[in-house]
């Protein structure tokens, strides 16, 4: 789960991160008050958008009256932002954050992420701030820095000197940077995070290390041990489909194909859409039921996938280990009589009591295509949605 840039910098300010002050605005008029609330003649309008490169974008502005502030904010509020991040469809800005400018002398990069080879938190650090990772790492690949923590112990001060004095950090600041990069790793460890980014962080000409922007993510499996964090999450930043899924306990993420999947377990699901790729078709989503099949959420996985009207064939691929293929071929016909669903269906089943699930799918009477494997499976999807689009593209011509 993502949060918005002032979410992230409250909470590192909860764990000993210096931030600019700052204050959140949800219409132009308000922008200007918490300007003036703030002091100052220099402030920093930011769409807060669950996206990076928001600056690219017109998504950032520097202001220095009231009047430059409201026109800031009134090119934002309503609009989508569309960056590098978004795809084409953007995020909508509905809410801006307005800082005090600061005067920068230095900017760094510094993040902190789950590297799944060691098993362990790494420490990504670098003296060009302001660019995204990926540029950085093509760019000036020498200029990163890297280093792992130990679990058993925690993030040490002499390892966290020891990446400020490979950055360049002169003497007087480098305690300052070992309390931001504890601080950072602290809210990671604690708060379940699989992600902190602050870039640019910086070095003022009063000689403070401010994090100028940041960003978090947080394992959403986790969440019920935080709520304080569960509550920050923003539902217009989502595929309205991933958060319908996620509310019904479903586990989706939408894609830009056009074969639907309704597939139980991870693992059984990303071999369905690779299967479908190898076939020489695209998937629309990953979709995994989990492992109870019930007739509930069967319907409830036909209906969020027909809510994408890419979708135009639709395949079921079930392995009953725990669960058994009569009930889930029960389940599967009980959620076809009850969501109108007008793509070809393609079901393979596999696993405990297959032979009878067939008969019961056959028995039924709906027009369901089977298949015997999932690469059976998946070649008779692509064909039937080719089918489907030649027939629509010849009714179209008709008309």
């Amino acid at each position: 789960m993502d949060v918005h840039e002032y979410q992230a910098k409250e909470i590192l300010s909860g764990f000993g991160v210096e931030v600019p002050p700052g204050a959140l605005a949800y219409s132009p008029e308000q922008a200007a008050y918490r300007a003036r609330e703030l002091g100052g003649d220099k402030w920093v309008v930011k769409a807060q958008v669950h996206a990076g490169g928001r600056g690219k974008a017109g998504g950032v502005k520097l202001c220095d009256s009231d009047h430059a502030i409201q026109e800031a904010c009134e090119s934002m509020f309503g609009r989508k932002l569309v960056t590098h991040q978004t795809g084409p469809e953007g995020k909508g800005i509905y809410r801006v954050y307005v800082e005090a400018a600061v005067p920068i002398e230095r900017e760094f990069y510094l993040g902190l992420v789950m590297d799944r080879s060691s098993q362990r938190v790494m420490i990504v650090a670098s003296a060009e701030g302001g660019m995204e990772i990926e540029e950085i790492s093509a760019e000036k690949p020498d200029s990163i820095v890297r280093s792992t923590v130990e679990p058993a112990v925690g993030l040490q001060d002499f390892q966290a000197r020891e990446i400020a004095f490979e950055l360049g950090i002169e003497p007087g600041l480098v305690s300052q940077v070992v309390r931001t990069l504890q601080g950072c790793y602290r809210a990671f460890s604690e708060l379940d995070a699989t992600m902190v980014e602050i870039n640019p962080l910086v070095v003022t000409g009063d000689d403070r290390v401010i994090a100028l922007d940041a960003k978090m993510t947080f394992d959403y499996n986790a969440l019920f041990r935080h709520p304080q964090i569960s509550e920050l999450r923003d539902k217009s930043q989502e595929d309205p489909r991933e958060s319908r899924a996620a509310d019904r306990g479903l586990s989706y993420v939408g894609l830009d194909g056009n074969i639907g999947c309704i597939v139980n377990g991870a693992g059984l699901a990303m071999a369905t859409m690779d299967t479908i790729m190898l076939a020489g078709g695209a998937p629309a989503n990953f979709l995994d039921i989990g492992g109870g099949a019930t007739p509930e959420r069967v319907a409830k996985a036909f209906r969020l996938v027909m809510s994408d009207k890419n979708v135009q064939a639709v395949l079921v691929n079930i392995f009953a280990g725990i669960n058994r293929c009569d009930w889930v071929a029960e389940g599967l016909v009980q959620a076809l009589n009850e969501v109108q669903v007008d793509v070809p269906v393609i079901a393979r089943l596999a696993g405990t009591n297959v032979e009878e699930g067939q008969r019961i799918l056959s028995k039924s009477g709906l027009p369901i295509i089977r298949a015997g494997t999932l690469m059976e499976a998946a070649e008779r999807a692509v064909v039937a949605w080719q089918n489907d689009l030649t027939q629509a593209t010849r009714m179209r011509a008709v008309k």
